[in-house]
């Protein structure tokens, strides 16, 4: 029997590599802990998991076959557990890099049901930030 204990890491292919570096760096504020430029692989650290981005005209990104656009996708959303959770704070942030959150709203998530929000990154990946699980 598995005992998961959180996610390990997610894999974004990624068409302007540099964009979305910015986005998780600045705007997320991940930061990179390994690349292998050669293969194709920019790995980031998110709390305890990692966001891979690899570019779709790199070995890793071609292997996934078609270029995601606004049709084609590779995942529906992921989600982020933030702490704190303050939500004045977290939209005058995202609205300094032009980012525009969804209404917030209790959702269940690992931890149980706490406020989240949603917001895109600059390729249209949908991302879940969530507080902590309210009592």
């Amino acid at each position: 029997m598995l005992n998961i204990l959180a996610i390990d890491h997610l894999v974004l292919r990624v068409v302007n590599l540099d964009a979305m570096l910015a986005f998780y760096t600045d705007v997320l504020s991940c930061t990179l802990v390994r690349c292998e430029e050669e293969q194709g692989l920019w790995q980031l650290r998110a709390g305890s998991g990692l966001i891979d981005l690899v570019p779709c005209d790199k070995p890793l990104g071609k292997a996934g076959g078609d270029v995601p656009d606004g049709q084609r996708r590779n995942m529906d959303h992921f989600c982020l557990r933030i702490e704190p959770f303050d939500e004045a704070g977290l939209r005058i942030h995202l609205r300094n890099f032009g980012i525009e959150a969804s209404p917030t709203a209790p959702r269940y998530g690992a931890e149980g049901r706490g406020l989240s929000l949603y917001i895109a990154d600059p390729e249209g990946n949908v991302i879940e930030l969530k507080g902590p699980p309210q009592a």
